[in-house]
Parts: C-alpha cells; structure tokens; sequence
C-alpha cells in the first residue's frame, strides 16, 4: 500500500504552520502551549493517516469484488468459454474499486496479451497482497498442466476461508480491544495522579525532613525537588508515549493479525495521550505544582 504526497497536503501543514506561529506568539508560556503544538502536530498528519485510512477500506472492497470477479469467471469458464473470452465476458461487470482493473485486464487480452503476462499486471496493479499471492498460484498451477478453472475455484475458496478467520476473530477480539483502550486511560490517570498530586507532596515533605536533619542535603528523590517535579515528569511523559505506541500496535495485532493495521491505534493513542497530559499539567512537567505544607 502506497500514498503519494500530494498537493492537499499542504493545506494541513499550512494550518498547522499557523497554529505553532500562533502558539509561538500569544500562547509560548501558558498551559496551552504544549497542547497546541501537539494539535499542530495532528493536523499535519491527520490527512495522511485519513489516506492510509481510506486506502486500507478501498483494498478490503477491491478483496471482496475480487472474489465476486473469480466466481463469475469460474461459472463462465465451466460453461465451456475459453479463458480470454471469459475474462472479456466477467469485465463487463460493475466490481466497485476493482473495475478499471478488470476493464485493463480485458483490453489487455483483446490487444493480444498473454493471459498470464495480463494476470501478473492485473495483480500489481491492484497492490493487493491477497490477489498477488492468489494470482501467483493461478499461474503456477497453469503452467503445471493443471486446469485453471478449478485453480480459480480453489483459491476462491481459500480466500472466502481466510476472511472469515479473520472476521471472526476481529468480533471476538472487539472487547479486549475496548479493555486496550480502557487500560491504557487508566494508567495516563494514575500516572496524573502521581505526578500532580503524590510526589509535590513527597517533595515537600522530604524538604522538610532534609531541613530538620541540619542542611545535610538528604532527599527521598536523591538530587531534590528538581528531579521529583522535572525529571520524573519527563519519564512519566515517556512512558505515556511508549505505552501508547505499543498498546496500539498489540490491539492492532489483535484484531486485524499484523502489527502494521495498529499503527492508527497507536497514532489515537499517543495523540489523545499527549493532549490529555499536557492540558493537565501544563506541559510536559507540571507547571506549577504546589508543595503542600508539612506539619513541623
């Protein structure tokens, strides 16, 4: 699956040029300022990834017509129609995504094409892999002497058998994809919970307790506030990212059978993941945490 770079493109990173001058401008030292450079950052790619999207939905369509064109072409070719003359005949066809495929196919064979040299464009064409592998063992197959047509009919029902494996696994593996994406909304709460809350307060208490031990430097942190509040942010932000990125590859791996389909998942994880936090803290790091005081 290819996508080209195209001249639409530059509209989102045009708007997003914008909103990171309008940042860099009016917002550069609020809490927005983080999020809205991570906005910029979404609308840059939100295109691309509604390619890669859209892309994805026209390759299940053209698998789905595929199957319908080799049924049609099996059906001919048993009623006693030679192959090239078959192919003329299923062309005619509406197959949705997959017709000005099949409509070159065909004009291949009336410009005097082999048929085999005509499946092999036809299959690149297309860019699918289910077609390429389905179309390679069609012509394997004819070049042993076997009958196409029941080659054709075969792999059909190879295919027709594999997607509904997949199917049914992506029906059964639809709530532990809701329970990916529950957890990982839990684990951004509890890692928000720690940093704004649980660990000014143990900064501010192991301030204290460095003070009542007369100035020796001692902290619960090792080097102070600073590592509590800066350093411990930015890791929990990191772990964020990371979290997200793989969380959204498993759920991908789980519900569509390869880890390239999680990349969506990961890119609404991460997204939504770094919004969340940096609205919240105002930033990376907290903004301005408050040091609770401590009874002395």
């Amino acid at each position: 699956m290819k996508i080209k770079f195209e001249k639409k493109y530059f509209i989102g990173l045009s708007v997003s040029a914008l909103i990171v001058i309008i940042d860099l401008v009016y917002l550069l030292k609020t809490r927005w300022s983080v999020a809205m450079i991570v906005l910029a950052i979404v609308v840059a790619i939100t295109q691309f990834m509604l390619d890669i999207s859209q892309e994805q939905k026209r390759q299940r369509e053209i698998e789905e017509k595929f199957l319908e064109f080799v049924r049609a072409l099996v059906g001919t070719v048993k009623s006693g129609v030679s192959i090239p003359q078959a192919l003329k005949q299923t062309s005619d066809k509406d197959y949705g995504a997959l017709t000005k495929y099949t409509k070159k196919l065909a004009y291949q064979l009336e410009w005097g094409i082999p048929v085999d040299e005509a499946f092999l464009t036809f299959s690149r064409d297309t860019g699918n892999t289910v077609i390429k592998r389905a179309i390679s063992i069609v012509l394997e197959a004819e070049k042993s002497g076997g009958d196409i047509g029941s080659v054709l009919e075969s792999v059909t029902d190879s295919v027709v058998h594999v997607k509904k494996m997949k199917a049914e696994r992506k029906s059964e593996t639809y709530s532990q994809i809701v329970q990916g994406y529950i957890v990982f909304f839990v684990f951004i709460g509890i890692m928000l919970l720690l940093q704004i809350k649980l660990f000014p307060l143990l900064s501010g208490m192991s301030g204290s307790m460095s003070q009542g031990l007369g100035g020796m430097g001692m902290s619960m942190f090792g080097s102070g506030e600073k590592l509590g509040t800066s350093g411990i942010g930015k890791i929990f932000f990191s772990m964020v990212m990371i979290q997200g990125l793989f969380a959204g590859i498993m759920i991908g791996k789980f519900s569509e059978g390869t880890a390239k389909q999680g990349l969506m998942h990961s890119f609404i994880l991460m997204t939504l993941a770094a919004l969340v936090v940096t609205v919240a803290q105002g930033g990376i790091v907290p903004q301005a945490p408050t040091t609770p005081g401590v009874m002395g």
